[in-house]
């Protein structure tokens, strides 16, 4: 099967919007973040819609947005990290696309995230956040393709290989 679509999943900081502008650019396809997309919709940042809405009204929006892109064609989707860790989310994934993990160590998180200014979910504590990552990493785990941290453009290139040796 010739895959039409990619789905980056991962947690926080894992670089799934970089990943994907770089992978959408070298592939000719469309680039679609998740959370920019909600954030267009509704008129407001996500920490916005997680304070006036809640997060579960954020969580249904994410399913919606990607049930709208499974019909997409050459498109690079980057989902956000609970989106990924949905395990409803990534079997219509997995079944519609290439679903990629990309793999972040906490450390490597904590590095990354800095401040976590604009991620409402930056406001739990160091052992929650880690207990987090942990549960979600299982989820994660049911993609096709696990990348462990690495530079931006080496993971994309790893993908598109990953990609071209599909049947």
């Amino acid at each position: 099967m010739r895959y039409d679509k990619v789905f980056l999943i991962g947690f926080m900081c894992s670089g799934k919007s970089t990943v994907g502008k770089i992978l959408a650019q070298r592939l000719c396809w469309k680039f679609v973040d998740i959370d920019e997309e909600i954030e267009k919709r509704e008129g407001l940042s996500i920490p916005e819609i997680f304070s006036r809405r809640g997060e579960p009204y954020f969580r249904e929006l994410e399913l919606e947005v990607l049930k709208e892109l499974l019909d997409e064609e050459k498109v690079v989707v980057s989902t956000g990290g609970g989106l990924g860790a949905n395990t409803e989310a990534v079997e219509l994934m997995k079944r519609k696309g290439f679903v990629v993990w990309l793999k972040v160590s906490f450390e490597e998180f904590i590095k990354r995230c800095g401040t976590g200014e604009g991620r409402p979910l930056l406001q739990r504590g160091k052992e929650e956040l880690r207990r987090l990552l942990e549960s979600r990493n299982k989820v994660y785990s049911m993609a096709h393709l696990h990348l462990e941290s690495k530079e931006p453009q080496e993971a994309a290139e790893e993908i598109m290989k990953a990609l071209l040796s599909q049947p």
